[in-house]
C-alpha cells in the first residue's frame, strides 16, 4: 500500500540524479519544489536548514524523471493468462473494465509511471480513464482504424474507401490525443512470420497520416513484417509499433526521417519464457527465440543509426503486466547493448519531446514529475525496479521497495547464443 501526501513545499536530496538528458555524479544536491514546480536545484545537502524551517525532506539515492509508458492497453488486465477468461471478459460491462483501467493506473505509478500511452480500445474506457487518472496522465487514442475483418476487432474502427477512412479519422480526431493505425495483422508463432497482408498499402496510409496532421495528431502504427515496414515509411508515419522482422535499410529510413520505433519486446518474450501457457512446441519455441534474437539485434542496430527508440511494452497483452512490464522493457534496452543514459531517456525525455507534452526534465522551472529509487541503476539496473516516491507536482506517493531480481547480467537470455 503507498502512502499518499500532499505538500505546497518539500526538498529532495539525492546523491546523484537524471535529468532527461545528463546523468548529474557529483552531490549530493538538493532539489526544492514550490506549488509543484521545481524552484531550485543546489548541489550541497541543505536538509538540515530545510527542516529548521519546517520544510518537509526526502533523502534519496537516485533521482530522475517520471516514466513514460509509450504503448499499454489499460482495460486489459496482463496478469491474467486463462485465454477462455480473456475472451469472456471482452464483453465485461463498462465498469467492469474501469475498475480493471484502475488498478492497472494504480500498477504504473508504483513501478514510477506517470505518463501513459494507451494504444486503443473500442469500449471507450482510455478515455474514461484519462479523466480520472490523477498522478498518472493518460494519453489515448480512442479507437484505432483497421480493415473490415482484419485484426484489431477489440481496440480498432473498421473502414473501407477514402471517405470512410476520412469520416472516421475525422470522429476520432474530436477526442483523441493520438491516431492509431493497424497496418499488419499478429505474427503467427508456429510459422514464425506475420499473418497475411498489409491492411492499408503506402498511399493510403499517407492518406491517413495527412489528414492526422492536419488534425494535430501524431500517427503510431501496428506493425511488423517487411511489408508493412516498408509502407509505413513510405508513409512517413511517426511512430512504428512493435517491427519484428525488421532490417537495416528500413531502419536507416527510419532514422532519415525521424521516425519512432517503440519494440515492445515483452509479449513475445513472455511467449517464449512460457511456453506451456499456449501450448507451443518445441519448433514454436525454436521460432520465438529467432524473432527475440533478431529483435535484439535490430534493436542494437536502430540505436547505432540514430533512430529515436522509444520504451513501451504493449501492457495488457497475455503475461505483460502494466508497470513493472515497462522497466522489463528498459531491461531488454540495456542487454542489447544501450548505454543507461539512452535507455532512460527512451522513457522519459524523448517521448515526451516527440508528443510536446510537459517535459518533466529535472530543472528549474519545470513542473515537478519525478521519482525516487533505491539505489542508482548506473550502479545496477536492478535499481530501476526498486521506486520509492513518486513526486507529482504538490502530490507525493511513497511505496515500499519493488523486487530486487538477480543482476541483470544472470537474468538475461543469452542474447545470440
Amino acid at each position: 500500500m503507498n502512502i499518499v501526501q500532499s505538500m505546497d513545499k518539500y526538498a529532495v536530496v539525492t546523491d546523484t540524479y537524471f535529468d532527461g538528458e545528463k546523468h548529474h555524479t557529483s552531490g549530493p544536491y538538493t532539489v526544492v519544489v514550490e506549488k509543484g514546480s521545481i524552484t531550485g536545484i543546489v548541489k550541497c545537502d541543505f536538509s538540515d536548514d530545510m527542516i529548521k524551517k519546517g520544510i518537509s525532506v526526502k533523502k534519496t539515492k537516485f533521482l530522475m524523471p517520471g516514466l513514460v509508458e509509450a504503448h499499454s492497453h489499460l482495460f486489459l488486465d496482463g496478469g491474467q493468462l486463462d485465454f477462455t477468461a480473456r475472451n469472456e471478459y471482452l464483453n465485461a460491462s463498462g465498469e467492469e473494465m474501469l475498475t480493471v483501467a484502475r488498478a492497472n493506473i494504480a500498477a504504473n505509478l508504483a513501478a514510477g509511471v506517470t505518463l501513459v500511452v494507451d494504444a486503443g480500445d473500442r469500449y471507450g474506457v482510455n478515455h474514461d480513464i484519462r479523466l480520472e487518472s490523477g498522478s498518472v496522465t493518460v494519453r489515448s487514442a480512442g479507437w484505432a482504424l483497421r480493415r473490415p475483418g482484419r485484426y484489431g476487432s477489440f481496440m480498432a474502427r473498421e473502414v473501407g474507401n477514402r471517405d470512410e477512412i476520412a469520416a472516421a479519422v475525422r470522429e476520432i480526431g474530436k477526442d483523441a490525443d493520438d491516431l492509431k493505425v493497424i497496418l499488419t495483422g499478429i505474427i503467427d508463432f508456429k510459422a514464425g512470420l506475420v499473418k497475411g497482408e498489409p491492411q492499408f498499402d503506402a498511399e493510403e496510409l499517407r492518406f491517413i497520416v495527412t489528414m492526422a496532421r492536419e488534425l494535430g495528431l501524431r500517427t503510431f502504427v501496428h506493425c511488423s513484417g517487411l511489408a508493412g515496414l516498408a509502407a509505413a515509411v513510405a508513409a512517413g508515419v511517426d511512430s512504428i509499433e512493435h517491427g519484428f522482422f525488421m532490417n537495416r535499410d528500413i531502419l536507416k529510413a527510419m532514422a532519415d526521417q525521424g521516425i519512432a520505433w517503440v519494440p515492445t519486446f515483452s509479449p513475445v518474450y513472455f511467449q517464449w519464457q512460457r511456453p506451456e501457457i499456449a501450448g507451443w512446441d518445441v519448433t514454436t519455441v525454436a521460432h520465438l527465440r529467432r524473432i527475440i534474437d533478431a529483435h535484439f539485434e535490430h534493436v542494437a542496430m536502430a540505436a547505432d543509426l540514430g533512430v529515436p527508440l522509444v520504451a513501451g511494452s504493449d501492457a495488457g497483452s497475455n503475461g505483460v503486466r502494466h508497470g513493472e512490464a515497462l522497466i522489463d522493457e528498459l531491461d531488454c534496452f540495456s542487454w542489447a547493448g544501450l548505454p543507461m543514459e539512452a535507455v532512460l531517456r527512451s522513457a522519459t525525455s524523448l517521448p515526451r519531446t516527440r508528443w510536446g507534452v510537459d517535459a518533466a526534465m529535472l530543472a528549474v522551472g519545470q513542473v515537478a514529475d519525478f521519482i525516487t529509487l533505491a539505489g542508482s541503476p548506473f550502479d545496477d539496473a536492478r535499481y530501476l525496479h526498486q521506486v520509492t516516491v513518486v513526486c507529482n507536482r504538490s502530490t507525493i506517493s511513497s511505496f515500499p521497495r519493488g523486487r530486487m531480481d538477480e543482476p541483470a547480467s544472470q537474468n538475461k537470455i543469452a542474447v545470440g547464443q
